[in-house]
């Protein structure tokens, strides 16, 4: 099968599409054939090894695991010994090192769903990451309750987009901040206001928030705290490019974020996203009854997968970037 693959650390210039053998199921497992996959910072981070601390799990000198991607969806090929919840031909989706090649083997009890028939593959594996992070950060860090107003910083962006309507799914009143051109696309997507952050600075308006959700991280902390309701949550999961924080990464803000919460009532934190067959399956019921849809700034063919993450990288794309195989 053909499969992007990277054998050392650096730009997308160490990606390469490889013909690699394709893995088959073991007990429990099932292969799928990939129709969608789509890309993620995480997958930059991994193929440039940044910031440099990851090294220490992912590999020193070179990546322990030259496998790309994480999101996909398609078309159940093959099941090993004992799986009975799939059969072959089932549409399905997930998440699974490795997702931006033909083929991917999954743990049958894992992360992985039904495809929701009214949606798309592309749409389908647009979501997993990127949405269950905007759930986890809304719902679990930010506790989100209806009624509360919460700015959504990045709202035209991959989380950003499922951000602002898990927000509006959760009751609150959400406020996005973007750029002029992705005003119409954020509004459309539910939020209540849009800011726009080429000719407003959000810290110098008046308005409070209970959460703010930060996917960006481009506003000092104290101003950011700034905008919080007394008791307020402040949750920052972005920050920098490729070419900023090689070494420590964001580990310098979130040690501020942690002092600053040890004053006052309000807090500032942050996390990685744990996804769960749980939060998989509550993504699966919210595409499937329309409450939450997918984003798509583009979709390129696996010859231009190099270039997807290339694109990514520039920080511009609205919402997501999709690979579809051949």
């Amino acid at each position: 099968m053909m499969a992007v693959v990277h054998c050392d650390y650096g730009g997308p210039e160490v990606l390469r599409i490889a013909r690699v053998p394709r893995p088959s199921p073991g007990a429990g497992e099932v292969l799928v054939q990939v129709r969608a996959a789509s890309v993620n910072p995480l997958d930059w981070h991994y193929m440039r090894g940044v910031p440099r601390v990851m090294r220490l799990a992912s590999g020193l000198r070179k990546p322990a695991d030259i496998r790309v991607g994480v999101d996909f969806a398609g078309v159940v090929a093959a099941t090993g010994s004992g799986v009975t919840r799939v059969a072959v031909g089932d549409a399905v989706f997930g998440l699974r090192r490795g997702a931006l090649a033909e083929f991917v083997v999954v743990p049958a009890d894992g992360l992985l769903q039904p495809k929701p028939a009214s949606v798309s593959f592309e749409a389908a594996a647009a979501a997993p990451l990127a949405a269950i992070t905007a759930w986890q950060g809304l719902r679990d860090h930010g506790q989100v309750r209806p009624g509360q107003r919460v700015l959504i910083n990045g709202a035209s962006g991959g989380v950003g987009t499922y951000a602002v309507q898990l927000g509006k799914v959760l009751g609150a009143e959400v406020t996005g901040v973007c750029s002029t051109r992705n005003l119409a696309m954020v509004r459309a997507l539910g939020a209540d206001r849009v800011i726009d952050y080429t000719t407003t600075d959000v810290t110098r308006l008046p308005d409070r928030y209970d959460v703010i959700f930060d996917t960006v991280g481009n506003h000092g902390l104290g101003a950011m705290r700034s905008l919080l309701t007394p008791q307020g949550r402040y949750i920052g999961i972005g920050g920098g490019s490729p070419h900023t924080q090689r070494w420590l990464g964001p580990l310098p803000r979130v040690a501020a974020m942690a002092l600053r919460s040890l004053v006052g009532a309000s807090s500032m934190t942050t996390f990685v996203a744990d996804a769960t067959p749980a939060d998989l399956a509550s993504l699966q019921q919210a595409l499937a009854a329309g409450t939450l849809r997918s984003q798509i700034d583009r979709t390129v063919p696996l010859a231009q997968a190099v270039d997807a993450i290339r694109y990514l990288e520039a920080g511009r794309a609205r919402g997501k970037v999709v690979v579809v195989m051949p």
